[in-house]
């Protein structure tokens, strides 16, 4: 049976860190998250006889975890609702296919030292944190062994010591897990320590949180991002329209009100998002918010997730329908992340 690490929960607030009452509801939201198949079948009104069994059976291999605001978007009583496929865990989670393994992009080669990863000549990404809000069904570090890589406070300054040793890394990349999973005084304190080395100029956060949970976006936040003399940016991951409700849109603009560049990178998933239509009303939903499409990965094929996969020949044919609908600044960039490769490799198109 693969299993994922069971991490400690690292977002609890803490009196000394100057956390809002503001930050506090997130971290209120994120612990109280739903955490039973049983508890989020109830809450969308299905049939248990239907779809527990299979439920439990892949919550075993890899817990499920859904915020009330992303559940809050999703349609009661339709069991195929595109926010609910990626949270829900389903009986194939448990058949074994050939080609689909536990680290697709071999990435126990590339860590540097503990919590750091590099793949990439002037790039480095940090594992802030090894919490996510939600647990994404077909997420490519399901298995990722996060207890292993745990930055403890000794680590820190070897990762800080890496970094400052290797004047060709321009920007780290804030990741995990989920970095915004983590307080904002650790973050603050990550961010002042990066701001001393005199050749990071960026700094970019991969996180789901904004959308997931709006409440992140808080004053605490905020106040470290505006003081960092590094450049910002988020990532986000948002795969479905449907994920972008009012509560997010005002939390992306509170991001942009204070500089930061906002993209998005999607993923590929079959019953999510595997129609033109789809991923044009989600472009436009995006820029609406002011988040530029970035990136649409093609599926990496992690073991107990086949069922999302959607092969290259039908990506690239979506991909096309984009261009043929869409100004190409709205057209996400189609590619796939090989192990051992220097950057993404996009697919090509004809």
């Amino acid at each position: 049976m693969i299993q994922r690490t069971p991490v400690r929960i690292e977002a609890r607030a803490h009196p000394e860190c100057g956390e809002s009452s503001e930050s506090a509801s997130w971290q209120q939201i994120l612990a109280s998250s739903i955490n039973r198949p049983a508890e989020l079948l109830e809450r969308l009104g299905l049939c248990p006889e239907q779809w527990l069994a299979g439920a439990d059976a892949g919550h075993l291999l890899f817990s499920i975890r859904v915020p009330e605001p992303f559940l809050a978007r999703m349609e009661y009583g339709n069991p195929n609702d595109p926010l609910l496929r990626q949270v829900l865990p389903l009986v194939d989670e448990t058949r074994t296919l050939a080609g689909f393994v536990a680290d697709p992009l071999a990435e126990a080669d590339a860590m540097a030292t503990t919590g750091l990863i590099r793949k990439y000549k002037s790039r480095a990404l940090l594992m802030v944190t090894g919490q996510c809000a939600i647990n994404c069904r077909y997420c490519f570090r399901r298995h990722f062994p996060y207890d292993e890589q745990r930055l403890k406070p000794q680590d820190r300054q070897t990762v800080l010591n890496t970094l400052a040793n290797s004047p060709e890394i321009t920007e780290v990349i804030f990741s995990g897990g989920d970095p915004l999973a983590a307080n904002d005084k650790l973050l603050a304190q990550w961010v002042q320590a990066l701001e001393q080395i005199p050749h990071l100029r960026r700094l970019r956060v991969h996180t789901r949180l904004p959308v997931v949970i709006p409440q992140r976006v808080c004053d605490a936040l905020l106040q470290w991002i505006r003081a960092t003399r590094l450049r910002v940016v988020v990532v986000l991951h948002i795969n479905h329209p449907a994920e972008i409700d009012q509560a997010t849109v005002q939390a992306l603009q509170r991001l942009t009100d204070a500089g930061v560049t906002l993209l998005n990178q999607s993923v590929i998933l079959r019953g999510v998002n595997d129609s033109v239509d789809v991923l044009e009303q989600l472009s436009e939903r995006m820029f609406d918010a002011g988040v530029l499409p970035y990136y649409l990965h093609a599926f990496d094929p992690v073991a107990g997730a086949h069922h999302f996969a959607v092969p290259d020949s039908e990506a690239k044919a979506l991909t096309r329908g984009l261009l043929e609908r869409l100004p190409g600044f709205l057209v996400p960039r189609l590619v796939r992340e090989l192990p051992g490769a220097g950057s993404k490799t996009p697919l090509n198109l004809e």
